[in-house]
């Protein structure tokens, strides 16, 4: 069990480290103090192994094993500002808990959030991180995500960790009116970041990034 001295950080996980990250993501363009305040008191360094910690405030993607990483601040950053740039947002649905860290961030921008992972080990870790940051408004799912979760929709935003070569129709099918997709498309380095808006049955389409993430594949792992 972590105590108090590990969720505040010391050394090269203390408050000055995370200050300097900040100032990284200003630097790079993010610019809503709503998202700036939630990654200062967020402890990213609990998401990761011991040996990774002391780099947890590094603006970089680290990994987290079976293959995954938690994602580089700046993109968590960006694409959590990118959710909530029209305004408060009752219920997301994240495709991609990981270590659960992306998910800590909404959750403090949202009313409710709805999480999917597909490798239950990762989902148990995030489980336990986001418990220790208590959390309460978070219901997970051990699933691939690619089809969504029709029966908890319509979401406000959904937003998802890992790139699909193309953009599922269900994920499109379970925004409200008005709703927000935030997602990394395409294969390796040729993915685009990008940001679908619902208007009725049309979607319109803004480029916010080239980036690169892990593949949106289907099928669950169990251990």
């Amino acid at each position: 069990m972590r105590n108090k001295l590990n969720l505040n950080g010391i050394g090269m996980t203390s408050q000055r480290t995370r200050e300097r990250l900040l100032g990284r993501l200003m630097d790079q363009g993010i610019n809503s103090m709503e998202v700036l305040d939630v990654i200062r008191s967020t402890p990213r360094h609990i998401f990761l192994d011991e040996a990774l910690a002391h780099r947890a405030y590094e603006d970089v993607a680290l990994p987290i094993g079976f293959n995954q990483t938690i994602s580089q601040p700046y993109i968590v950053a960006r694409m959590t500002e990118a959710i909530i740039s029209s305004g408060s947002v009752d219920k997301v649905l994240e495709i991609g808990t990981g270590c659960g860290y992306q998910t800590a961030v909404i959750a403090q921008l949202a009313i409710s959030v709805f999480t999917i992972e597909r490798i239950k080990p990762l989902l148990n870790r995030a489980k336990h991180n986001l418990r220790l940051l208590g959390l309460r408004n978070i219901e997970f799912k051990h699933d691939d995500g690619s089809a969504g979760w029709e029966e908890k929709g319509p979401f406000d935003a959904i937003l998802t960790t890992a790139a699909p070569q193309q953009i599922p129709k269900e994920l499109l099918q379970q925004l409200a009116e008005g709703g927000r997709l935030v997602i990394p498309v395409g294969i390796d380095e040729r993915q685009e970041l990008q940001l679908i808006t619902r208007q009725g049955d049309d979607f319109s389409t803004e480029i916010l990034d080239a980036v690169r993430f892990v593949p949106l594949l289907v099928g669950q792992v169990q251990h």
